[in-house]
């Protein structure tokens, strides 16, 4: 089996950007900067043959290059609980667009569709043991965090083996939008 997900990798400079940001947060595991990205569509564990239909599939998505802005911080929680750290990705008509188009290509296969509300952001950390108060006083150290743009030109097909958050994703395919 291996595990799928569609993503939007962040370039050398933007990656650098964020990854200034890491430290001072107890209980944060931060994600390495090579392996920030943008999850277009969580695919999951996959046998030989539905990674092949995916892979095939994706090819036929025909988008022109686009921009992103890196805006805004924010703190996924279950419950009470805080477990991501992540900076929000401006959402653009064409990024919405493409993840719609890339959940519509995955019901097509027959796989469930995504049960969550698409938010676009960029990992950072990943919490355990970190208190609200904790993720507060960071947030509120950092400021508004007005962060770079960059160029979109293509998306990926990352794997990524089971295990304790942030990588390391391998890119399997990738899908260069027209010019």
């Amino acid at each position: 089996m291996t595990r799928l997900f569609t993503a939007l990798e962040i370039p050398q400079p933007a990656a650098f950007h964020l990854s200034l940001l890491r430290g001072g947060l107890p209980g944060a595991r931060w994600i390495d900067p090579e392996n920030y990205h943008v999850t277009l569509r969580f695919i999951g564990d996959t046998d030989g043959r539905t990674a092949d239909e995916v892979a095939n599939a994706l090819d036929r998505v025909y988008r022109p290059p686009f921009e992103l802005k890196l805006k805004g911080f924010d703190c996924f929680a279950s419950g009470r609980v805080p477990h991501s750290l992540v900076v929000r990705i401006e959402p653009t008509p064409q990024l919405i667009e493409l993840q719609a188009e890339h959940e519509r290509i995955m019901q097509r296969l027959g796989l469930p569709p995504e049960g969550r509300r698409y938010i676009p952001h960029v990992t950072l950390a990943r919490l355990r043991g970190t208190t609200a108060t904790d993720v507060a006083r960071w947030l509120a150290e950092h400021g508004a965090f007005d962060g770079p743009s960059f160029a979109v030109d293509r998306f990926v097909l990352y794997s990524s083996r089971a295990s304790v958050g942030g990588g390391p994703y391998i890119v399997e395919e990738a899908y260069p939008f027209a010019a």
